[in-house]
C-alpha cells in the first residue's frame, strides 16, 4: 500500500489531539517569554523626593524624561542591585534642576499599545520558528521510515556508464555470450525476427575477481540502457516484509525505464536455498525476499526490454527454483583466464603504468598461473609501487617478478630476528624442497628459494612456476607433488635427524592431496574405482554444522585412511632417497643459501645438473612431475 494511502487512513482525532497538546505548549511557551519580558523591563519606583535626594548626591549617571515620570540611571547599583529607578511626579523646574547637578538627560517616550504588541508578537514568532523547525526534522525522520521500503538500487543511465566491451579482456567466451543480450535490447525485432525472445535471466558465475560486475557494466555500457545496480545484501533489513516490498519497488522502476538492465550482485546473499537457514524456520525474511523475486521473474514480460543480469561465486547455494529455466535461463561462466587471457588483461592494465621496453608480457603472464583479472590489476600496481620505491624511470620484469612474490608469499620480513640455528633448519628445509623437485624428470622450473621471511608465517619459500596452464594431472605427477611437498620435512630427517613445526603447511597440503587420489579420483587400486567424498553443498544441505560425513562404511573408512597414510608414507621415503642421494649437493647449497639468502635462477642452475647427476636410481621407480607455486617452512601455528 502506498504511503499516501496509509496516511489517508489515520483516524482524524489522533492528529487533532497532537496539535491540541502543541498549542497549549506554545501559549506556555509564550507567556513564560512575555513575563520575562516584562521582567527585564521592569525598574523600580521611588518617591519623587528620594529621586530629588539621589540627584543632590550626586549618584544619578543619565535621566530619561517623560510626561508622567522620570527614569534615571544610577552611577552604583542600589543594594537591592537595581541600577535604574523611576519616579512618577515631575516638577516644572526640574529641568534646571538637571542643569544645576550636570546630568545628562533625555525625553522618554512612554509604552505605547506598538510595543505592548511587540512584546507578544516577538515571543510567538521565535517560538514558532522554532516549532517549524523541529517539525521539519520529524517529517524528515517519519519520512526515512516510510520510505525503507524503497529500493536502493543506484540508477546510471546512459551517459554515465563508460565501460565496453574493449575494457573487458581475458573472457571471451562470456563476451560473446553478453554480446547477444546487447543485441537483443538495441534492435528487438531483427533479433526476434524468427521468434526468438530475451532471456528473462543472465547468471554470471565464477571465482571472485574474474570480472563478472565489469562484464555486467559492460552490457550496459555497450546497449546504452539504464543500469539498475544493487547487492543482494541491500534487500533485507530488521523490518519483516522490507525485502519483499524493495524488490517490487525495483521491477517498478525498471518497468518505468524500459529498456534497462537490472544487475544483482552477490546473488546468493538473497537467493540462498530455502529450508537451510537452520533453526530460523521456513517463512523468514530472506525466504520472503526470494519468494517475492521469484513472483518477480515469472511476472515480467521479457519482450518489454528488461533482462536481470545476476553474479555470485556460490551457485551451489543457490535454491533450484532460481535456476530453473524461465527465470535464470542462462548461465555464463566466467573462469580464471588461462595464459592467452592473461596477456589479454594485461595488456589493458599496462596502458596505465609506465612500462621498461624490454618487458614482455607473456614473461609476465607465465609468471601467474591461477591469477584472476583483479589479481593482475593488483599484480601491476604492486609492480609500479615497488618500481616507484627504488626510484626507476619504468617498471621492468623484475618489478613483476618481486611483485609476484609478494602477492603470492606476503611483503619480505627482512627486520624479523632468527637465530642461527632455526637459519640453518630454514636454509635445509628449503633445499630440500628444491633439491626432490629438481630430481624428479619433467617438473616445472625452480624459480627462486629465499630464506627471508615473508607474509604472517613463512620463514622462507621455494617458488617453482609451471610453463604452461594444467588442467588434469595424472597419478605419478600428484605423487610427485606430494614428494615435493615433503622434501622440506625429509630435509630436517637426514641433517637434523629430528622433524620441526615448520612443515605443517606441508603435510596438511600433502594429506589432503593424497585423501582426493583416494576418496575422490579413484587412484589406488586397494579401494578401487569409486568415490566416497560427498558432494558439498547439496541441495538443503545445512552448511556450517560440522565436517562432511563420510558415505563409506566403518570398514572402507579403516581402508580409506589406511591408504592415504601408505600415500605419504612413500612420499616421503621417496624424498629421503633423493636427499641422501644428493647430501653432499644439499650440505653445500644450503651453506651458500645461508651466505647469500636468496638463489635465483641462474643460481640454481648448476645445482640442478649435479642433482641430476647424482639423484639416479632414486627417481627412476616413479617419474613424474611436480607442479607448484610456494612451498615453504611455516611458524607454529600458522
Amino acid at each position: 500500500m502506498s504511503q499516501h494511502g496509509e496516511d489517508a487512513e489515520k483516524p482524524p482525532g489522533r492528529n487533532w489531539r497532537f496539535n491540541i497538546g502543541y498549542l497549549l505548549f506554545a501559549l506556555i511557551g509564550v507567556l513564560l517569554l512575555h513575563r520575562m519580558w516584562d521582567i527585564h523591563q521592569q525598574t523600580q519606583v521611588i518617591p519623587y523626593s528620594e529621586f530629588a535626594n539621589l540627584l543632590r548626591e550626586d549618584k544619578i549617571a543619565e535621566v530619561f524624561v517623560g510626561d508622567q515620570a522620570v527614569r534615571a540611571t544610577l552611577k552604583e547599583p542600589m543594594p537591592d542591585g537595581q541600577k535604574q529607578v523611576l519616579a512618577v511626579r515631575v516638577e516644572p523646574n526640574f529641568a534646571q534642576e538637571l542643569e544645576a547637578a550636570h546630568v545628562k538627560y533625555t525625553g522618554l517616550v512612554e509604552q505605547t499599545w506598538i510595543t505592548t504588541l511587540l512584546s507578544w508578537i516577538v515571543p510567538v514568532a521565535i517560538f514558532f520558528f522554532f516549532w517549524s523547525l523541529l517539525a521539519r526534522r520529524m517529517q524528515q525522520g517519519l519520512g526515512s521510515m516510510m520510505s525503507v521500503g524503497q529500493s536502493k538500487a543506484k540508477v546510471f543511465v546512459e551517459t554515465d556508464i563508460k565501460i565496453s566491451f574493449a575494457d573487458v579482456a581475458g573472457v571471451d567466451e562470456a563476451k560473446e555470450e553478453l554480446q547477444e543480450i546487447v543485441a537483443f535490447l538495441k534492435d528487438p525485432a531483427t533479433h526476434g525476427r524468427l521468434g526468438a525472445r530475451l532471456p528473462k535471466g543472465i547468471l554470471l558465475v565464477g571465482p571472485p575477481g574474474t570480472g563478472k560486475t565489469l562484464l555486467a557494466r559492460a552490457v550496459a555500457g555497450e546497449a546504452g540502457v539504464p543500469f539498475f545496480s544493487i547487492t543482494g545484501s541491500e534487500f533485507v533489513e530488521m523490518f519483516v516484509g522490507v525485502g519483499a516490498a524493495r524488490v517490487r519497488d525495483l521491477f517498478a522502476q525498471a518497468r518505468a525505464n524500459t529498456p534497462c538492465i537490472i544487475f544483482i550482485d552477490e546473488l546468493d546473499a538473497l537467493g540462498r536455498a530455502r529450508g537451510i537457514s537452520g533453526l530460523s524456520g521456513g517463512h523468514d525474511e530472506k525466504e520472503q525476499t526470494l519468494n517475492q523475486l521469484l513472483s518477480e521473474l515469472d511476472g515480467f514480460d521479457p519482450t518489454i526490454g528488461v533482462v536481470l543480469l545476476a553474479a555470485t561465486n556460490r551457485p551451489e547455494v543457490l535454491d533450484p527454483a532460481l535456476l530453473r529455466a524461465g527465470r535464470f535461463d542462462r548461465q555464463v561462466s566466467v573462469d580464471r583466464p588461462d595464459k592467452n587471457g592473461r596477456v589479454a588483461i594485461l595488456l589493458v592494465h599496462l596502458k596505465k603504468i609506465k612500462l621498461d621496453a624490454d618487458v614482455d608480457t607473456s614473461q609476465i603472464a607465465a609468471l601467474t598461473p591461477g591469477f584472476t583479472g583483479a589479481d593482475l590489476a593488483n599484480l601491476v600496481n604492486e609492480a609500479a609501487v615497488l618500481a616507484t620505491r627504488r626510484h626507476a624511470q619504468a617498471v621492468s620484469l623484475d618489478d613483476f617478478t618481486a611483485a609476484v612474490e609478494q602477492v603470492i608469499a606476503g611483503p619480505e620480513k627482512r627486520k624479523r630476528l632468527i637465530n642461527p640455528r632455526e637459519r640453518r633448519i630454514v636454509a635445509h628445509h628449503e633445499m630440500g624442497h628444491a633439491i626432490v623437485a629438481m630430481a624428479l624428470p619433467d617438473t616445472d622450473p625452480i624459480k627462486k628459494v629465499s630464506i627471508i621471511p615473508r607474509g604472517m608465517g613463512a620463514l622462507g619459500y621455494t617458488m617453482q612456476m609451471p610453463t604452461e596452464d594444467r588442467y588434469l594431472m595424472t597419478r605419478t605427477e600428484l605423487l610427485s607433488r606430494m614428494t615435493v611437498l615433503l622434501g622440506g620435512r625429509a630435509a630436517e630427517m637426514v641433517i637434523f635427524s629430528e622433524a620441526t613445526t615448520g612443515a605443517a603447511d606441508d603435510l596438511q597440503r600433502a594429506t589432503e592431496m593424497a585423501r582426493a587420489m583416494v576418496t575422490r579420483y579413484g587412484m589406488e587400486p586397494e579401494i578401487g574405482q569409486a568415490s566416497f567424498a560427498s558432494e558439498r553443498p547439496r541441495y538443503l544441505d545445512i552448511p556450517g554444522l560440522g565436517p562432511t560425513q563420510s558415505e563409506a562404511s566403518d570398514e572402507t573408512n579403516a581402508k580409506i585412511d589406511a591408504a592415504i597414510r601408505k600415500l605419504v608414507d612413500e612420499a616421503f621415503e621417496r624424498a629421503i632417497s633423493i636427499l641422501q642421494a644428493c647430501a653432499a649437493v644439499h650440505r653445500e647449497s644450503a651453506q651458500q643459501l645461508l651466505e647469500k639468502e636468496t638463489f635465483s635462477e641462474d643460481d640454481l642452475a648448476p645445482i640442478r645438473v649435479a642433482v641430476r647427476e647424482r639423484a639416479g636410481n632414486s627417481v627412476a621407480a616413479t617419474p613424474g612431475a611436480a607442479a607448484r607455486i610456494v612451498v615453504g617452512a611455516q611458524q607454529p601455528d600458522s
